[in-house]
């Protein structure tokens, strides 16, 4: 399914109201609960997913929602929106204007429209099957990487890879020309707009990875599990994104050999 305009339109609108919400509390000395699994929680994430759905209410009544913070609603609709307000909340808590809103739609569990947002810098990734990636409302385009020895490899955080997972990230890096942390969601969208060539994350949720996928392929790129299978509302959340498929395809043979069979997912 091609999204239409109009469904473009409305992404485009949900993202504006969660930055405007977002941008208020925005190094404000804001303090954050932990949620149970002690991630950081602040207002400024449930203000903004409350403003999405206040506007899904009422131009998508039908359409199903899955958001990081308010769950789960019709979600056996067509048509899901899938919600994360702040992605990167740590790095939204100390100041660091590096994280995003994601706004993803899919169409029978497959992403086919996501938008990665920053509202504080204005940077705006969006991305819609059958469209090219617009980045601030010109096409984004991927670099060319003919191999990883040539690679900008990015992650969030060595910390977010249990033991067997991060054996294989560290076959990914040792090839690598060059590796960077940090980013969450902002670092997909260097991919789109070709600064950053690679980017290898374990255990995402799918709040997390379904809006990377149509902005990552509208600009060129490739967006799949560990094994090389496309990213769907059922995948496990075990990503790499590369603007090149030269690269990607030598990622995923680096996994394989860093991951002893006995340890595959």
């Amino acid at each position: 399914m091609t999204p239409s305009q109009e469904l473009v339109d409305l992404a485009e609108r949900l993202a504006d109201a969660s930055g405007a919400v977002i941008r208020r509390y925005f190094r404000k000395g804001i303090e954050a609960d932990d949620k149970a699994d002690a991630s950081p929680v602040t207002v400024a994430d449930r203000e903004a997913e409350a403003a999405i759905r206040e506007l899904l209410a009422a131009r998508a009544p039908g359409h199903g929602i899955v958001g990081e913070e308010f769950g789960r609603e019709n979600d056996g609709a067509e048509l899901v929106w899938v919600l994360d307000p702040i992605d990167g909340t740590k790095a939204f808590l100390t100041g660091k204007p590096l994280f995003g809103t994601l706004i993803a739609l899919l169409h029978r569990g497959r992403p086919v429209l996501g938008v990665i947002d920053q509202p504080v810098l204005g940077d705006r990734w969006l991305g819609a099957l059958g469209r090219p990636t617009l980045w601030n409302g010109s096409p984004a385009r991927v670099r060319a990487c003919a191999g990883l020895s040539l690679a900008r490899l990015s992650t969030t955080g060595p910390q977010y890879f249990p033991p067997a997972a991060a054996r294989a990230f560290g076959a990914v890096a040792a090839r690598a020309k060059l590796l960077s942390y940090g980013g969450d969601c902002y670092q997909y969208g260097l991919v789109a707009s070709g600064s950053i060539d690679v980017v290898v994350e374990h255990g995402l949720k799918l709040h997390d990875f379904a809006a990377l996928v149509p902005v990552i392929t509208g600009a060129g790129g490739i967006m799949t599990d560990w094994e090389g299978r496309p990213l769907d509302a059922a995948s496990a959340g075990d990503v790499v994104a590369a603007g090149d498929p030269r690269a990607h395809a030598e990622v995923l043979a680096a996994l394989r050999a860093g991951l002893p069979e006995r340890d595959a997912r």
